[in-house]
């Protein structure tokens, strides 16, 4: 029996140029091995209609930031490191948005929770860079708010892969769920 919900949204995070295109500031080599699993899981909610949500950093042009104090100026609006990777823009369909992020976390300061909710969403797919950082925060922001959270292992990874294990070992046994791919596909 399929464990497919309109109540499940994806949630892709940082598939920008800074990560994903080499020569750029955070790109890593091992980052090209989530991009299969990141446009199956694409298709798969724009097939289904689900509710895709890109959720990407996003800085104001100039302005001081307090993330700044932490990592070199990045991801500013309007700059090449921060536009969507070939392939991963948002299409201009109802159930597909992007939301702007000032920190890690896809929900901190921003809409995404209201949004969710509104759309009666209970649980997310979590999927895109990096493990240990963006997408642990939001993950653990999404439990911190009440949502079920699945992390498929394919369609993440980091540069530090021992941190990224020890995050999704975390996220399992304390956020959510990690799983496979075709699990995550399923639940679109």
């Amino acid at each position: 029996m399929s464990d497919h919900a309109p109540n499940t949204a994806l949630l892709l995070v940082d598939v920008i140029n800074s990560f994903y295109e080499a020569g750029q500031p955070n790109f890593y080599p091992e980052v090209a091995a989530t991009l299969p699993a990141l446009a199956e899981l694409r298709d798969t909610a724009r097939e289904r209609d689900a509710l895709l949500v890109h959720a990407v950093e996003r800085h104001y042009r100039g302005l001081a930031d307090f993330e700044f104090s932490k990592l070199p100026r990045h991801h500013e609006d309007g700059a090449h490191d921060a536009d969507f990777f070939p392939g991963f823009a948002p299409v201009e369909r109802a159930n597909e948005i992007v939301v702007p992020k000032r920190r890690y976390s896809g929900f901190y300061a921003t809409d995404l929770d209201l949004v969710l909710r509104e759309q009666g969403i209970r649980r997310v797919i979590v999927a895109g860079v990096k493990t240990n950082v963006c997408i642990r925060a939001t993950v653990q922001d999404a439990f911190a708010g009440g949502f079920e959270v699945f992390v498929p292992r394919e369609a993440t990874n980091s540069n530090r892969p021992h941190l990224a294990e020890a995050s999704l070992e975390d996220i399992d046994r304390y956020f959510g769920r990690v799983g496979s791919l075709a699990e995550a596909k399923e639940m679109l």
